[in-house]
C-alpha cells in the first residue's frame, strides 16, 4: 500500500517521497485512515515504528482542510501535541515541519531549559500546531500567553513515559483547560491500569491500534549480554568499541553522575564522548545530540529520561552500561536501535549484583538473551544461571533454621529474635542488606 492509498493529500505524499519513504509502516497503515476520519484513537506502538508520522501526517491534513473551509487564521492553537521530554518535543516539531513544508501551517515547540520569552513572542504571532512538554505548557497557561480555547486535536505522545515521570496531574490539568469537542489521540508503548484509566476519561468511542505485543523487542535488534566484574565495565566497553570499530554508540547509565564520569573516562581512553542528562542545559543537550548525529562524537552517554524519544537514524549500537531498575526501560532503551527496518545491536554489561535485574528483563520479554565472552574480561567468579540462583534460594528458604542449645530452650538473648540475632542484623551479626532504592536520573 502507498501513502496516497491511505487517503493523504498530494502535498503530504510529495513531502514523504522527498524524505525517501515509499511505503507506510503498519502503525501508519492502520492509524492514518482512522485519524483522517476524525476518530479518537488509542494506539500501542514502540518507538521506531513510525508512530510520529502516524499522527503527524493526518493531523496536518485535517488542519489544512478546516483552514481552507474556515478562511482567516486565528492566533489560537488548533492542535496540541504533549510529549514527556524536550528532545522528543524538538523531534516531533521537526517531523511536522518536514512533512508540512508544502502547507501554510505554523508550528512551534515549547519546553523548559530555555528562555520563555522567545516562546511568548512566537505564540503571540499565532501557532496552528503546538508541541509542548507539560511543565512549560502550564507555565504559559499561568502567564496567559497561550490560547487553547479553539483546540481541535489533542495528541498525547508516549503517555506511559509521561505517567512514569510523574506528569499525570499536569496532564489532567491540561485536559481540563481544553474545549470539550475535540479529537483525541493517545500513543503509548505499554498499557498500565493508569494509562487505561486516563484513556477512558479522555477518549470518546476510540478506535484501537496495537502493532506490537506488549513489552516486545524489535526483531531487527540483535541482543547480547557480557558478564563482567563491575570494576572492568569501562575497560570492556572501550575494548568493544575499539575492536568492533563502532563509530556511533549510545550508552545508558542509571545516574547523571555516572553518565558524566563515564564520558570523561572514555575521553581519557581516546574515544570522543559526551553525556546528556537532566542537569545539562538544553543548549548543551542539543549540541551533544547534534554532534553525535553528525559523527563528531562517537559515544553518547545518557540517562533514561534524557534519552527517551531520541530518534537517531540508523543507530547501530546501544549499550546498557548498567541495567535499568525497571525492566520495561530495557525495552525502551534498546528501541533506540533497529528502527524503521534497520538492523541494530544491543549489548548489556552485567555484573554479579545485576543478575536479578537481568532475570527480570528476560521474564518481561519472554526470552533468554545470549551470553557472550570477551578475552581478558571473564568475571572473577563464574556467574550462575539466574533461574538456578532462584532455585537455590528457594531451597535455602525451605531448610529448617539451625539452632544453638540456648535457642532450643527458648533462651534467646534479650533484644534478639528466635535465631539469636538483633533486629536489622544478619545471622552473622552484620547489618542486614537493605532493598536497593532506584537511582535518580
Amino acid at each position: 500500500m502507498s501513502f496516497a492509498q491511505l487517503g493523504l493529500m498530494a502535498e503530504l505524499v510529495r513531502a514523504v517521497a522527498e524524505e525517501g519513504y515509499t511505503a507506510p509502516t503498519p502503525i501508519q497503515t492502520q492509524s492514518i485512515p482512522l485519524v483522517l476520519a476524525g476518530r479518537d484513537l488509542l494506539a500501542g506502538a514502540q518507538t521506531g515504528t513510525g508512530k510520529t508520522a502516524a499522527f503527524t501526517l493526518p493531523l496536518l491534513q485535517r488542519l489544512h482542510g478546516s483552514t481552507a473551509r474556515g478562511g482567516a487564521k486565528s492566533k489560537a492553537v488548533r492542535a496540541l501535541v504533549v510529549t514527556p521530554t524536550r528532545e522528543l518535543a524538538a523531534q516531533v516539531l521537526e517531523s511536522i515541519q518536514t512533512y508540512g513544508k508544502h502547507l501554510p501551517l505554523r508550528a512551534a515547540a515549547i519546553f523548559g531549559g530555555v528562555s520563555i520569552n522567545p516562546q511568548i513572542d512566537t505564540l503571540r504571532r499565532g501557532v496552528d500546531i503546538l508541541v509542548a512538554t507539560p511543565g512549560r505548557l502550564l507555565d504559559h497557561v499561568n502567564q496567559r500567553t497561550v490560547d487553547l480555547s479553539q483546540l481541535e486535536i489533542l495528541v498525547l505522545d508516549e503517555a506511559d513515559r509521561m505517567l512514569d515521570m510523574g506528569f499525570i496531574r499536569d496532564i489532567r490539568r491540561i485536559i481540563a483547560l481544553l474545549p470539550a469537542q475535540r479529537q483525541n489521540l493517545l500513543f503509548s508503548a505499554t498499557f498500565s491500569n493508569e494509562i487505561r484509566a486516563l484513556a477512558e476519561g479522555l477518549l470518546h468511542n476510540p478506535a484501537s491500534v496495537d502493532v506490537a505485543p506488549k513489552n516486545s523487542t524489535a526483531t531487527t535488534v540483535d541482543q547480547a549480554v557480557y558478564q563482567v566484574d563491575k570494576g572492568n565495565k569501562r575497560a570492556l566497553l572501550s575494548h568493544l568499541i575499539g575492536t568492533g570499530n563502532w563509530q556511533q554508540v549510545l550508552v545508558f547509565t542509571r545516574t547523571k553522575h555516572g553518565a558524566n564520569r563515564l564520558a570523561e573516562q572514555l575521553e581519557r581512553d581516546g574515544l570522543t564522548a559526551a553525556a546528556i542528562h537532566g542537569n545539562k542545559s538544553q543548549g548543551a543537550r542539543t549540541k551533544a545530540l547534534a554532534n553525535f548525529k553528525q559523527g563528531t562524537i562517537r559515544v553518547l552517554v545518557a540517562t533514561d529520561i534524557a534519552a527517551r524519544g531520541l530518534d537517531i537514524e540508523a543507530l547501530p549500537h546501544v549499550v546498557n552500561y548498567e541495567l535499568p531498575n525497571v525492566p520495561e526501560d530495557y525495552v525502551h532503551r534498546i528501541g533506540r536501535t533497529g528502527r524503521a527496518g534497520c538492523e541494530g545491536q544491543a549489548v548489556s554489561l552485567v555484573s554479579a549484583d545485576e543478575r536479578e535485574l537481568l532475570a527480570g528483563i528476560e521474564r518481561l520479554i519472554k526470552r533468554r538473551i545470549p551470553v557472550l565472552t570477551a578475552a581478558g574480561f571473564v568475571p572473577s567468579k563464574a556467574p550462575q544461571d539466574p533461574a538456578e540462583t532462584a532455585r537455590d534460594e528457594r531451597r535455602r528458604d525451605q531448610r529448617p533454621p539451625r539452632r544453638h542449645s540456648h535457642q532450643a530452650q527458648g533462651q534467646g538473648r534479650p533484644g534478639q529474635d528466635g535465631h539469636g540475632q538483633r533486629p536489622g542484623q544478619s545471622r552473622h551479626g552484620k547489618p542486614a542488606a537493605r532493598r536497593p532504592r532506584p537511582a535518580s536520573v
